[in-house]
Parts: structure tokens; C-alpha cells; sequence
């Protein structure tokens, strides 16, 4: 793969021959401005990140964890440039600087998290098991193909992610390299053969109805395949999965510091080894609060993770390039170890915590609850009209104004039907997917 292809300023809907002409903002700082007024993006202020919202501390939503990570990401992306247009000085000749290198990585993670549904990594399972187990999910399966059905059986919020970023629905439009730097895994749902050796071929990164959208960008952007049916990913992808690693194990721990799931000492015990010989304990006394110790020794092992990645990132960036390096950089970095130490403490006292796994049941009764009752009322509705009840139709009322309801039957392929069901159900923040299935199972009424 060439960086001049990778780089490319193109976008969906160019016409042949079309060539950017903008002057104030590169176009990839258009997709950044376009993501940060969408919709999808606002609605993250309302999905947990971790924690649900106390009423006294902040804990990071979904919104200002994307926000960390794009700033994360940026510098991630203007140092990986720099390497970039040193090794590779025609790419200057193209108009290519640093700057827009960064803020390709910058666009890319903000929009990482865009597809997630409400209620974290819960709310994904719970979409999952409702088409694989629940009799009002299950019964679409005669009436989709094999490949589709493995769509719906295994919801990706990377595969949701994408086909919103590329949806006519929301006016995005954004370039080929932001797409392509987004997606961490290149592939469909349903595959001959995992390679487990691939970190990219560890999830799935769009839906089989996308498949067509990512032809035609990995065609423009020259991405070659490592099969027949996976790519290889695009390099710049790299490093918005290390900022995304970065920050969840950073600040998640900040979290659950400030939480008062981790001690400040076991916090301080866990980050030191990223500091190194930057520790120094002294400054970590009176007069200066717990929180601004935090948010010192946060910035510090932030700083230092961004030139790890970085240098990982220079040292294997030709192998990126032929596809032969597909590993997480943070996995391989110095502070690896220290990272680990991190995440095995934050699973055994933070996402393993009480408020956590409350919020995690809660999340499935609500995901599956909204899900059977939409469901059941458009399976009535188009296959067993002898079903269709009073019930049904007041359900279907509630379904948003572009909703697709025209043209379904027993003689046609729900799928289409069924993504956008998905889509208006996963597209929900915490709160308003909360209050929907209290007042659709009677728990509350409007006003209540």
C-alpha cells in the first residue's frame, strides 16, 4: 500500500475528476467540524462510558471520552506525520503535512465510539442475543441469508460505527482516509477462516449490506487484501486504536479512582512504571488535592504512552504497509506490562464493580425489552398479519417519521428492515431508551 493512495482527499459522491478546493480547513478538518455537529456524535453526552453519571463526581460518557481520544489521536497523528513526510518527501509535494495527517487521526477517533448502542458493551450483547435466543428475534431467521443472519447475531458496534458514518441519512460524507483510518476491522461478520494472529480480524468491521461501500474505498485508497474476503488495515488505524487504548486504560482508572473503587496509592503504584523517571512522589503532597494529583499523573503517562506509540509505530510502519504487522502498538510498546497491570486491576475492581454490573443487567432487560416489542409488532404487521393487533399498531406509531414501513411482505427479505430496527434502537441514549421502555411496558405513563 502507498501513502499517496492513503492519504487520498477524496469522499462518497465525488464526481470523476473532482478535486478539493479547500482553502481555511484541509478536508479532513472538514470531517472533523461535519462529526462534531452530527447527531450520532451529540448523543454520545448521554451513553455510558463506564460508570453511570453520579451526582456528585465526573466519570467520563461516551462523549467526553471520544472528545479524549480524538485529542489523544491528533497527537498521535501529527508526530506519526512528521515521521512520515521525513521518510517520504514527495508526499509534501502532494500538499500532505503533518497537520492533516493528524487530523485524519483526529476525525477517525472521534467517531470511534459512534456506533456503540446504549448501555456500553452490555447493550451490544444484549441486540446480539436477542436475534440468537429470543423467539420474537429468532423468528426472522427463515426469511434472511446465512451471512445476514450473522449480521444480526453478532451486533459490532465498529460495523454500526461505519455504515452510520457512510449512511446518506446523516449528510456526513466524509473522506475515504477517515473512513479507513475508523476501521480497525477490516472484514465482514461471516468469514471462511479467523486468522487469530491478526488483531484485525479479531471483531468485525461492517455489515454485509456495507460491503459494496468498502470496496469501493478500499479501491480508491488501494488497500490490498490479506484474503479474499479481509484487507489489510490502513496504517493511520493503528494509532486511533492506541488512542483509544490509551485513553480507556488511563482515564478509566482515573474514573474509578475518583470513584473510590481504587485506592490513590494502588493508582500511583500502577502509573509509575509508565512515568518512569519522571515520578517523582514528592510532588504528590499537600497542598495539591487528590484530583489534581490525578490529573497530573494522567497527563504525564499520556505523554509518555503517545512517544511510545509513535516510535512502535516508525519502527514497523513499512510492514504496515504490506500488511505483514497487524498487532495493537500498545501491546508491544515499553509500558506494555504496565498497561496490562492496569486492565487486570480495572477488570477485577472497576468493570466488575457492583455499579457496573447493575448497570449492565439493567441495560439487557431494556435492549431486549424494546427490541421484542418492536419486533413482534413489525413481524405481525408484514409476516403473520393474523397476529397484527390494536397493540401493534400503537407500537409502530412510535417508530421515527423516515422509518422504512412500505414494501415488506412474506415473499421479501427483511434484512434492510431489520438494520434499520437496529438502527433506531442502538442510535438511543441511556436516558431516552430507559424512559421508551418503561412507558411500552406500561411501567410509566408521558408526564410520569
Amino acid at each position: 500500500m502507498k501513502w499517496e493512495r492513503l492519504l487520498s482527499r477524496g469522499r462518497f459522491g465525488d464526481k470523476p475528476g473532482f478535486i478539493p478546493t479547500q482553502v481555511v480547513r484541509s478536508e479532513f478538518e472538514v470531517d472533523y467540524d461535519r462529526i462534531i455537529f452530527s447527531a450520532p456524535f451529540r448523543n454520545l453526552q448521554d451513553k455510558t462510558q463506564v460508570f453511570p453519571l453520579p451526582e456528585q463526581a465526573f466519570v467520563h460518557t461516551r462523549l467526553t471520552h471520544s472528545l479524549e481520544v480524538s485529542s489523544v489521536g491528533r497527537s498521535l497523528g501529527k508526530a506519526a506525520g512528521e515521521f512520515l513526510l521525513g521518510k517520504y518527501p514527495q508526499l509534501s509535494t502532494n500538499g500532505i503535512t503533518a497537520f492533516e495527517i493528524g487530523a485524519i487521526v483526529a476525525a477517525a477517533a472521534l467517531t470511534h465510539d459512534i456506533g456503540n448502542p446504549p448501555f456500553g458493551h452490555a447493550g451490544e450483547e444484549a441486540i446480539s442475543d436477542f436475534f440468537k435466543f429470543h423467539p420474537a428475534g429468532k423468528c426472522w431467521e427463515p426469511h434472511v441469508r446465512t451471512e445476514q443472519l450473522a449480521d444480526l447475531h453478532n451486533f459490532e458496534g465498529n460495523a454500526q460505527g461505519f455504515r452510520m458514518l457512510v449512511s446518506k441519512q446523516f449528510g456526513l460524507k466524509l473522506t475515504y482516509a477517515t473512513l479507513a483510518a475508523f476501521t480497525k476491522y477490516p472484514r465482514p461478520s461471516m468469514i471462511a477462516q479467523r486468522d487469530i494472529a491478526r488483531r484485525s480480524q479479531k471483531k468485525f468491521g461492517f455489515f454485509i449490506n456495507q460491503l459494496a461501500d468498502f470496496e469501493q474505498m478500499g479501491a480508491v485508497l488501494g488497500m490490498e487484501k490479506s484474503s479474499p474476503e479481509c484487507w489489510y488495515r490502513h496504517p493511520l488505524a493503528f494509532l486511533v486504536e492506541a488512542a483509544d487504548d490509551i485513553c480507556y486504560s488511563i482515564i478509566d482508572l482515573e474514573d474509578g479512582c475518583t470513584m473510590g473503587l481504587v485506592s490513590f496509592e494502588d493508582t500511583v503504584k500502577l502509573l509509575a512504571p509508565i512515568l518512569k523517571d519522571k515520578f517523582d512522589p514528592k510532588k504528590l503532597k499537600e497542598p495539591r488535592t487528590v484530583a489534581q494529583n490525578l490529573g497530573a499523573l494522567r497527563a504525564l503517562a499520556i505523554g509518555e504512552l503517545i512517544k511510545e506509540c509513535v516510535d512502535v509505530f516508525a519502527q514497523y510502519e513499512e510492514s504496515m504497509c504490506k500488511g505483514n504487522f497487524d498487532k495493537a502498538l500498545t501491546d508491544i510498546i515499553p509500558s506494555a506490562k504496565a498497561l496490562k497491570a492496569i486492565t487486570d486491576l480495572s477488570v477485577q475492581k472497576i468493570y466488575r464493580s457492583q455499579v457496573v454490573l447493575e448497570k449492565e443487567a439493567a441495560g439487557f432487560q431494556v435492549i431486549e425489552g424494546l427490541l421484542e416489542v418492536f419486533s413482534k409488532a413489525l413481524y405481525h404487521q408484514f409476516y403473520d398479519p393474523a397476529q397484527f393487533s390494536g397493540q401493534d399498531k400503537s407500537i409502530l406509531r412510535l417508530l421515527p417519521e423516515d422509518f422504512p414501513l412500505k414494501g415488506w411482505g412474506a415473499e421479501v427479505n427483511p434484512y434492510p428492515l431489520l438494520r434499520a430496527l437496529v438502527d433506531f434502537i442502538s442510535g438511543m441514549t441511556d436516558k431516552y431508551a430507559l424512559n421508551l421502555y418503561r412507558r411500552v411496558k406500561g411501567i410509566s405513563f408521558p408526564g410520569s
